[in-house]
């Protein structure tokens, strides 16, 4: 009698999580409530709903809401954000901030994903209380920016950039680019008008030959 009741206990499932529960694919869901709303916009009712769970199955599962949006951030970064450390393996600074480019406006204009960047967007409009995931969304955007900054600096040690370029306002200046179209995404901006801020982006690249590396020096594609 004993031994049946421990086999009843192993059967007994968390609390409103339904038969076949797939962990990924409700974080999938999450991600796009997220991506949509935004930290702040996005409810727990919104949430669960969107992964097919109730509130107990989901703190089970993944925590707290702000546990949950740093695993999805997790997610974001492997998925949509994935072309940008691709993009960093190309043979040249220009190649991977060109790829960087042009990736983004592609992600960006693709109509079968929620208008802007998530990590941008995330977080535009969060109260006091939320500080952590302000600071969580700003430390992942400097991340990305210090990894464009390395890829450059080993372009600089190769002389793939102009030895005065400076490689941190580059890194900088390139960031600042691509939170810029995530912006004129999620006012609707199309791939076109994307694909131009690119252009004229790289319009401004330092060459090689050019000595000391400002911006301006850059030629018109």
């Amino acid at each position: 009698m004993r031994r049946l009741r421990k086999i009843a206990k192993k059967r007994v499932r968390a609390p409103g999580r339904p038969r076949g529960f797939d962990p990924e694919k409700a974080l999938d869901r999450a991600l796009r409530v997220f991506w949509k709303h935004g930290y702040e916009g996005a409810s727990l009712t919104d949430l669960t709903e969107a992964m097919g769970i109730n509130r107990p199955s989901m703190y089970a599962a993944f925590g707290n809401k702000e546990e949950l949006f740093r695993k999805v951030l997790d997610r974001y970064g492997k998925s949509a954000g994935a072309y940008q450390q691709e993009a960093l393996k190309e043979a040249t600074a220009r190649g991977a901030v060109e790829k960087i480019l042009f990736g983004s406006a592609e992600a960006l204009g693709d109509a079968r994903s929620p208008r802007g960047c998530l990590l941008v967007q995330g977080g535009l409009a969060c109260a006091d209380e939320s500080n952590a995931v302000r600071r969580e969304l700003c430390a992942r955007r400097g991340e990305g920016e210090a990894a464009i900054r390395d890829r450059l600096e080993r372009a600089k040690a190769e002389a793939d950039l102009p030895a005065g370029a400076d490689t941190a306002e580059l890194a900088g200046y390139v960031t600042a680019v691509l939170q810029g179209m995530s912006v004129q995404a999620a006012g609707g901006a199309r791939r076109e008008k994307l694909r131009k801020i690119a252009e004229r982006a790289m319009a401004a690249w330092p060459e090689r030959t050019g000595g000391d590396g400002d911006l301006g020096e850059g030629r018109e594609n």
